[in-house]
């Protein structure tokens, strides 16, 4: 790519982020859209309600950070756990300790799972495992597709919701069953749970409950808790405590961490318990996005029917780019952001083919389901090149 090329890649990512950061109305916010003062003016304003900020600053792990890690183990039901930079680290230590221990080093796990699509081979790269897939079916595994893998694992991994399968998730009896159908194969069971704090609507079970049927479980503080970074593995204490070796030796263990700390102690104490709202309103906007996008898309996808969880995709017959097009030219003309970025599916995808994904949160819950219909219909208008007649106009 040219200098110019880059130079044009980097202006309209800029007017994209512009664009949806000037919205008044809007879903949700990626943390993108706020600056850097935004960010550090509420975490000075707000951490003192969740910590005392006359206590002196962490350093490599003491003080807020163990706080946070306290919280963590009780609300997930372990009796220790180990505060990590990132969620990449803290389940590559999680599944390299599974491994030395089980003395097998296959890990089976979805092959959308998180270790698979997004972290460069690092298991494999890093700490030598091998993984293996029980199933390639855009869903959890089942019980039977577990037992009936054909070569010994010494761990499972499951990812819940699962992402890149649209944030889907098992019924609680099938969760239950692929869990015993492990222990039955003399594996361990580590989740990864970077959105587990939302699944507990959908299990109708409290998070320590859910987490209890793992033998570890791996948090995020910045996906759905709003935190500016970092993540959480719980689980027995001899496997925190070799955990937090390997962390050193990955180079996680940092001299202070007190912003991403206080952060995730703030998300714990306001977003956690806003969750399950939430949940129940991206069921709302799912069924509104059905029915303004019937009658003016020529064919469309909200995927899981039903939300799992607060997030889900929408899928259009149309090339990334317009889409993307259209969703910033509909935020810049009326202050109102429906979508944001649209991607094409992986290389073996259909062409023509586009989705994105949704999210609910805060500024979610402020709209109707008519809000949702309307903006719906208007962005398809933009897609195919007209204003949707009566068209809301910025004010």
């Amino acid at each position: 790519m040219t200098d110019q090329g880059v130079s044009d890649h980097g202006d309209e990512k800029a007017r994209r982020i512009a664009a949806w950061r000037a919205s008044e109305k809007v879903l949700w916010r990626y943390a993108s859209e706020t600056t850097l003062g935004e960010r550090l003016t509420a975490l000075a304003r707000d951490a003192g309600s969740v910590h005392d900020l006359s206590a002196s600053a962490d350093v490599y792990g003491d003080g807020v950070v163990e706080t946070l890690e306290r919280r963590v183990a009780a609300l997930l039901g372990f009796p220790a756990a180990a505060f990590f930079p990132t969620g990449t680290m803290a389940q590559q230590a999680a599944l390299r300790c599974w491994a030395e221990r089980t003395g097998n080093p296959v890990v089976a796990l979805h092959p959308q799972a998180h270790p698979e699509v997004h972290e460069r081979r690092a298991l494999s790269v890093l700490t030598g495992l091998r993984t293996v897939h029980p199933t390639r079916a855009p869903r959890i595994p089942t019980a039977e597709e577990v037992r009936d893998l054909d070569e010994p694992f010494g761990t499972l991994m499951l990812e819940l919701p699962l992402r890149e399968a649209g944030f889907v998730l098992p019924a609680w009896e099938e969760l239950v069953a692929v869990v015993e159908a492990a222990r039955e194969r003399d594996a361990v069971v580590h989740f990864d749970g970077a959105r587990l704090w939302e699944c507990a609507p959908w299990f109708g079970r409290e998070l320590s409950e859910i987490a209890g049927l793992a033998d570890s479980v791996y948090v995020s503080f910045y996906k759905s808790l709003g935190g500016l970074s970092g993540a959480v593995l719980a689980g027995p204490e001899p496997l925190v405590e070799e955990a937090r070796a390997w962390r050193h030796r990955y180079g996680g263990q940092l001299f202070q961490q007190f912003p991403a700390a206080l952060s995730a102690l703030l998300g714990l104490e306001r977003e956690l318990p806003r969750l399950p709202s939430y949940v129940a309103h991206a069921r709302v906007v799912a069924e509104a996005l059905r029915e303004g996008l019937t009658g003016t898309a020529p064919w469309f996808r909200v995927h899981p029917e039903t939300p799992h969880t607060h997030q889900f995709q929408v899928w259009l017959p149309y090339e990334p780019e317009a889409l993307t097009e259209a969703s910033v030219r509909q935020a810049e003309d009326t202050g109102v952001t429906l979508f944001r970025a649209w991607a094409a599916p992986d290389p073996a995808g259909p062409p023509g083919v586009a989705f994105t994904e949704v999210t609910v949160a805060g500024p979610g819950l402020e709209w109707s389901r008519q809000d949702v219909v309307d903006a719906a219909r208007d962005f398809m208008a933009r897609v195919s090149g007209h204003h949707a007649t009566g068209a809301p106009a910025r004010p």
